[in-house]
């Protein structure tokens, strides 16, 4: 009897020590433990990140951050911290976040649009992924990268195709080069390269062209004309004499790439550069900015027509008037001359 009632006890012990233990595991795994009102919170682990990192990101979100380290200690987390950007939910537990963060990156969307230098281009990708602008940039610059894949110093912008993707958000900065460049040859598939040949161009040269296309005319539709000028001029052996390529010179000569030039003038068409398309003839070195996709597609697929020049056209602002003669021109060049100097625009 006496026997009994030690077992009994024993028992009974157990069972407290279990349900303690039981409802310690619970509180710890499956408790709600999140601290915040809205209904998500993004996380962003950096990828040199260890456990400490995660307690400094994750403990104001957290009601009870001790618990989820318990919870994090059990499941052998805390020693294989995952870097990206995961997603919280209201109301999560523990158990819940932990698996999140092993196996839940979220993508993002990475947007860029025509950027005129790769300075620039860092820039935007580093405000949407971990890799900051300058190992951006180093990656952009890398001379090996850029011999072994056909590029130089000249031409190395053509290579990045305003757009959006998705990344993940510890994309390392030669991943996303390597990734651009995928896109890049998707991009020139086998018809667009087709075209590019029955042109006489290299896919190069056609996003040369259509940088200064992009730059001549915001009007989407207006593209295949102004590209159908360019590309009579560059057959018939005349200069492209484009002001947008003056004003890269310019720029390019000063090192001042934030400077705003609306006139170009007649002393700036005396500079010496290969990309004054004043003094040089065919096309520049390489593009004057990043064209997109719709100039590029515009040179690929031209207005046929017999027009050789055209000026902005102030009775429709953002288009422009076409002339198949200099005589025409020179009529349409005197309307907007005459606007230009009454706006006292002076650069």
């Amino acid at each position: 009897m006496y026997l009994k009632k030690i077992i009994l006890a024993i028992l009974i012990i157990g069972l407290i020590i279990g349900g303690v233990f039981v409802y310690m595991v619970y509180g710890a795994f499956f408790t709600p433990n999140t601290a915040f009102n809205n209904d998500q919170a993004y996380v962003y682990i950096p990828s040199d990140a260890n456990f400490t990192t995660v307690e400094e990101v994750l403990t104001p979100l957290l009601k009870d951050f001790a618990s989820f380290e318990s919870a994090a200690q059990k499941k052998g987390y805390a020693s294989h911290v995952r870097p990206g950007k995961y997603a919280i939910s209201k109301g999560m537990n523990n158990n819940e976040i932990i698996n999140t963060l092993r196996s839940k990156n979220l993508p993002v969307k990475l947007a860029f649009n025509n950027q005129e230098t790769l300075e620039d281009l860092a820039g935007r990708v580093a405000t949407q992924i971990e890799a900051d602008s300058l190992s951006l940039l180093n990656a952009f610059n890398d001379a090996d990268f850029l011999k072994e894949n056909g590029f130089n110093e000249q031409t190395k912008l053509v290579m990045y195709i305003p757009n959006s993707y998705e990344f993940f958000w510890n994309t390392s900065a030669e991943k996303f080069r390597d990734r651009m460049f995928t896109e890049y040859k998707r991009f020139w598939n086998d018809a667009r390269t087709a075209k590019a040949k029955a042109m006489n161009l290299t896919p190069i040269q056609v996003s040369t062209l259509a940088s200064v296309v992009h730059k001549e005319t915001a009007k989407v539709d207006e593209r295949p004309r102004v590209a159908g000028v360019y590309l009579n001029r560059l057959r018939d052996g005349i200069l492209l004499q484009a002001d947008p390529t003056v004003i890269y010179a310019l720029k390019l000569h000063t090192g001042d790439f934030d400077q705003i030039i609306k006139r170009v003038l007649y002393r700036d068409l005396e500079l010496d550069s290969p990309y004054n398309t004043y003094k040089y003839a065919g096309l520049p070195p390489g593009p004057i900015a990043m064209p997109d996709i719709t100039a590029i597609d515009a040179v690929l697929n031209p207005e046929e027509h017999n027009y050789y020049y055209f000026v902005a056209n102030v009775e429709n602002f953002g288009y422009h008037k076409f002339a198949k003669t200099l005589a025409q021109h020179n009529q349409n060049k005197e309307q907007y001359v005459r606007w230009i100097n009454s706006q006292n625009i002076k650069r």
